[in-house]
């Protein structure tokens, strides 16, 4: 019981199906766990029970005691015999568990000639390791149920016609049929039809999304009505596939916490088999010796730790967010502060538009200036220059394509075009305030996310625009659930203070707690101070001029909408960029620390007044093995409560 990793969860064999079938198989109800109690390990429990009973039984007949001895060796040899090989493996390891402590008292009651002792402490043995595995099942059942729920199939539109294709085979670039109520089986963007699509197993979100042409559309979603989609990533590199291989991993993976409760297990033996000897020595009791040993539980901690870790990584991954490993589900349970990227992250990142201001006011100019700027920003990964971009194709401009190109991170694009050398960037402070007051009026008056970008064409000012960037939805209720768990909040971005504290102001954030004007590696200073002053620090951004703070950060966070460099800088991800899966994330991890260190204290407390009980004499085997089994089982009982329920 002291076995602490996860067995690694494997795609279970699909149902076979019709391939002229238009939808995949309907999902299995989860077998119950009961029916999932192997066979041996039952018959083993009835055989040592029925053991158990014939000894009573017997030694109430006055049986001799060859007869007790017999009967109690055959059940024991059989159905202790698992115990025995992992008990072997132990020792043979130089490791002490709690299967050889067992074995050995069961065999100390056996020699001393209480057979009966023996087989009921067997008994609860044998029980308590089948409670374990099934709350061990509990917690991977959510991760099963991820894994098997893509179809084994796609239909693939070609020259016209529908094919039925293995998942496995699909590549950018095909194109899928969907019927309603069918799972999407790749990440993809509509090219036909329209439908409502339940995102739930993805985003955590439980209401569906309407979709379109040219919308996209995640892996594992399910769709309401017919559409064509064009494969945009299929297999591993797509977000299901993704979420797949995280929780895979995070499964395989030991915390730190892991490695503490094993210690306190092997700990809690010794101290058990020391204390045993301890009261041999001084009061030559077999029987509270023997009781001593059995006493000694710490299964539960052992055995409850990684499942509330596996738990927890399921309810994460069911609610929208995927961890890819269990330390880092620890380590954001510890965080005292939580920062914040503003765009992209507490803004929806894909800002507009909203006004232009050529510095020449003739005819024209203000495409000619959106033309050029568009141009050194159409292979930009920024949502502020996507924004441009998209504004020029609006009003049907046609691009030039620049002779080269220089981003760089916080300042901007720099590139040739037309033979012209065009730079589009932010404006300092004094430069948007002027910009500004010579746009629209005052700067106060101007939405809340406004950002003013200089368009610079061979030294010389061209003009300025201005974008516009809109709060995430459920934003500021994120930041409100945050401070309410006691966790500290800055938000840093490398917009203008003015813009910020716009910003800032509708999510109640106090100024002090702001940061503006930040380059990439500002962002990772303010985060190295805050470790170095002993603060646990959470970093959430999107941007690939995120990566070096969410490298720097204890945690680090990444949007799922944000680009590839951030996802993979980042420690856990929010696959839908909800705001509030961020919340619900952190509250998943101080729960599960709350869980185990419950289970930490609860065991250390039952385990020392039981030993101590023991020595003393005050707690025969029997009433030991009913305290041992009793406590482990609560205490995994207590780690179960994390897993999620299934899906109705």
């Amino acid at each position: 019981m002291i076995e602490t990793a996860p067995e690694r969860v494997e795609p279970a064999p699909r149902p076979r199906r019709d391939p002229a079938s238009s939808t995949p198989p309907p999902t299995e109800a989860p077998e119950s766990l009961l029916n999932r109690i192997e066979t041996a390990d039952a018959a083993r429990v009835i055989l040592v029970a029925v053991g158990a009973l014939a000894a009573w039984v017997a030694r109430l007949e006055g049986a001799p005691g060859w007869a007790l001895a017999t009967i109690g060796t055959a059940v024991l040899a059989a159905g202790c015999w698992p115990i025995a090989v992992e008990a072997w493996g132990d020792l043979r390891e130089r490791r002490m568990s709690m299967e050889l402590s067992m074995l050995l008292a069961i065999a100390a009651a056996a020699v001393i000639g209480q057979w009966g002792t023996a087989l009921l402490i067997a008994l609860f043995v044998l029980v308590a390791e089948i409670l374990e595995e099934l709350c061990m099942e509990r917690g991977r059942d959510a991760l099963t149920g991820l894994m098997t729920f893509l179809p084994r199939t796609a239909r693939v539109i070609i020259d016209g016609e529908e094919h039925e294709t293995p998942i496995d085979d699909l590549a950018p670039g095909q194109v899928i049929a969907l019927r309603p109520g069918g799972r999407v089986p790749a990440d993809g963007v509509v090219r036909r039809g329209s439908a409502d699509i339940d995102q739930s197993r993805i985003t955590g979100e439980s209401m569906p999304v309407t979709v379109g042409a040219g919308d996209p559309v995640p892996a594992g979603s399910i769709t309401q009505g017919p559409l064509e989609l064009e494969v945009t990533k299929a297999g591993e590199d797509s977000s299901f596939g993704r979420i797949i291989a995280a929780v895979r991993a995070a499964q395989d993976s030991r915390a730190p916490v892991h490695r503490l409760a094993d210690v306190l297990a092997a700990r809690i033996v010794y101290l058990a088999l020391g204390l045993a000897l301890l009261t041999l020595v001084v009061t030559r009791d077999t029987r509270a010796t023997i009781s001593v040993v059995i006493a000694a539980g710490a299964c539960g901690v052992a055995a409850g730790t990684p499942l509330a870790v596996l738990a927890s990584v399921a309810r994460c991954a069911r609610t929208g967010a995927f961890v890819k490993d269990g330390a880092h589900l620890e380590s954001l349970s510890a965080v005292d502060t939580v920062v914040l990227d503003k765009t992209g992250t507490l803004t929806t990142g894909a800002p507009r538009v909203i006004a232009l201001s050529p510095t020449d006011g003739g005819p024209g100019a203000e495409d000619s200036m959106l033309r050029l700027a568009a141009a050194a920003e159409w292979n930009t990964e920024h949502p502020i220059g996507r924004a441009i971009v998209e504004r020029a194709r609006e009003r049907g401009l046609t691009l030039p394509s620049p002779e080269s190109t220089r981003y760089t991170p916080g300042m901007g694009v720099e590139a040739i075009v037309e033979g012209r050398r065009v730079r589009v960037g932010r404006l300092d402070a004094d430069q948007a305030s002027r910009g500004l007051a010579g746009l629209t009026g005052p700067a106060e008056d101007l939405p809340a996310g406004t950002t003013a970008v200089q368009v610079v064409v061979d030294g010389a000012t061209a003009g300025i625009i201005l974008v516009a960037d809109e709060l995430r939805e459920g934003a500021a209720l994120m930041l409100s659930q945050i401070r309410d768990m006691g966790l500290d909040v800055l938000m840093l971005t490398g917009d203008a203070p003015s813009t910020a504290a716009r910003i800032g102001a509708e999510l109640g954030l106090a100024p002090e707690r702001i940061r503006a004007g930040l380059l990439p590696h500002d962002k990772g200073a303010i985060i190295g101070e805050l470790r170095a002053a002993g603060h646990r620090v959470a970093m959430v951004g999107d941007g690939i001029n995120d990566a070096p703070a969410l490298s720097a950060a204890d945690v680090g966070i990444a949007m799922g909408s944000g680009t590839d460099v951030a996802r993979e800088a980042g420690d856990i991800v929010l696959v839908g960029s909800d705001p509030l899966s961020l919340a619900r994330t952190i509250r998943i991890a101080r729960r599960a620390r709350r869980i185990i260190m419950a289970n930490f204290i609860g065991t250390i407390a039952v385990d020392a007044v039981a030993m101590g009980l023991a020595a003393l004499g005050m707690l025969g085997p029997i009433a030991a093995a009913l305290v041992h089994v009793g406590s482990e089982s609560a205490f995994i009982l207590n780690s179960a409560r994390l897993a999620p329920g299934p899906r109705r």
